[in-house]
């Protein structure tokens, strides 16, 4: 695949440069030239982007939107909100006083949610723990990114793995004389049903969407890069967990289901990559699975319990004490796959908001974990149609695709340095205008950060 343009023109200069540095360090700092000699050091923190000229109008926005929302691919129900987070105020909106189905800009809701009551810098233990006299119990913490084996495909961010857990078990077994053990396994963490009831019948068994639990590796999934998913997810790494035990020299006598005691006595533990980390994938990856493990922290963290019901609870509370408005929102999951879900525009654009927002630096992980328009994440193959071209590299967003149902909720900084959030969608695309509707909400963010109007 051809590297885009800008990376290619980073490449080269880095490449440039270092090799001006490697020069200087064979020679004198004399021969290096004046104008590639570095004489102050660059500031840690670049300062904020400044915002000039004229504040974009309603009038200006609108007609920069005018045509594209008159597009008939996106059928009879679509809108759009825009927010001057700069100025802090709404720009302009259409059809927003009605409430959509969001799919996968849910999550937006879901992670921010996580930020404010994880915390960006919290991680969840997977663990093995004493059982008793010749028992062991392998404890669920609910980490949705656990793997069997680390692997070079898992890119970012580096995940907890049952391999190294094992290792460190066995050698915690050998050292205490056990060389044989009996396996429980525990994933109680997570309560209600695995499965949400809201969800179509079809999406466990065609791997869109895993049974959700506080122990599983690859999520679920019977082989990594497999669709298919084990029906028992914790059984699942459980058994893989005493396959590896195995390899490692300890004898593996049964495994069985269990509730390991809170007292238990620790083995050996691996944690997850922390909780912003964790945010940033699942909204670059658009990761159904993870949003849903996340849903329940959620729950959890705010006094609701483990389950998806408990979840759906605790976000709400959360984006109350975020300051965003619920009371127009219906939700029933934590990924958006539930085609009852029903959100108003300004509360996905609000999620964005606050996590923009001076007060909330905790919050930042929902801004960088964002696909950009035709580099990377859900957006990478987008933005290639006439008149998005603006939006490459400035758009920033978190999709949302259902059938019959688009959106995009994210920002861009326009011409003017106005720092602009927004959420679009339409849930009454007709089915063969699919990629038609997809590209109108792709030109539509592009006028955003092309207008500086």
């Amino acid at each position: 695949m051809a590297r885009p343009a800008r990376a290619a023109f980073v490449t080269l200069l880095s490449t440039a440069l270092c090799a001006a540095l490697s020069t200087s360090a064979v020679s004198s700092a004399r021969a290096v030239p004046e104008s590639v000699r570095i004489t102050k050091q660059a500031p840690p923190v670049l300062a904020p982007a400044a915002t000039e000229g004229a504040a974009p109008t309603a009038a200006g926005v609108g007609k920069a939107l005018a045509a594209i929302l008159k597009d008939p691919s996106l059928g009879k129900h679509h809108g759009i909100y825009v927010y001057d987070a700069s100025r802090g105020k709404p720009v302009f909106s259409v059809g927003a006083a009605t409430s959509y189905t969001p799919a996968s800009t849910l999550k937006l809701l879901t992670t921010v949610s996580a930020l404010s009551v994880l915390r960006p810098d919290h991680t969840f233990a997977t663990k093995v723990v004493s059982g008793g006299k010749g028992s062991i119990v392998l404890v669920g913490g609910g980490d949705p990114l656990l793997t069997v084996k680390p692997s070079a495909n898992d890119g970012f961010p580096a995940r907890a793995s049952l391999q190294t857990l094992a290792a460190s078990t066995a050698k915690a077994l050998k050292a205490q004389g056990n060389a044989s053990v009996t396996l429980g396994y525990d994933a109680s963490l997570f309560t209600g049903p695995a499965v949400n009831t809201h969800w179509e019948a079809n999406y466990v068994p065609e791997g869109i969407a895993a049974p959700t639990s506080a122990l599983w590796v690859n999520e679920g999934r019977i082989a990594p890069g497999m669709a298919k998913r084990s029906t028992s997810p914790s059984q699942a790494a459980a058994l893989a967990f005493q396959k590896l035990l195995v390899q490692y020299g300890i004898k593996v006598a049964a495994t069985k289901p269990a509730v390991a005691a809170k007292a238990a006595a620790p083995v050996a533990q691996v944690k997850s990559p922390t909780v912003g980390q964790i945010v940033e994938y699942i909204n670059l990856h658009s990761d159904n699975d993870g949003a849903e493990v996340m849903l329940r922290h959620v729950g959890i963290a705010t006094g609701n319990g483990g389950s998806y019901v408990g979840g759906v609870e605790g976000v709400r509370a959360t984006l109350t004490k975020l300051g965003l408005d619920v009371s127009k929102a219906t939700t029933y999951d934590g990924s958006g796959l539930t085609r009852a879900n029903k959100v108003p525009l300004d509360l996905l654009a609000g999620a964005v908001r606050v996590a923009a927002s001076k007060e909330h630096p905790e919050l930042r992980h929902l801004l960088t974990g964002l696909p950009i328009a035709g580099f990377d994440g859900s957006l990478k193959e987008r933005f290639t149609t006439a008149g998005t071209s603006t939006g490459t590299g400035l758009v920033h967003a978190k999709t949302g695709t259902l059938t019959s149902v688009h959106s995009l909720a994210g920002y861009a900084r326009d011409r003017s340095g106005t720092l602009l959030v927004f959420a679009i969608a339409s849930d009454s695309v007709p089915v063969p205008k699919t990629l038609d509707a997809r590209a109108a909400l792709d030109r539509a963010t592009a006028a955003l950060a092309n207008c500086g109007c």
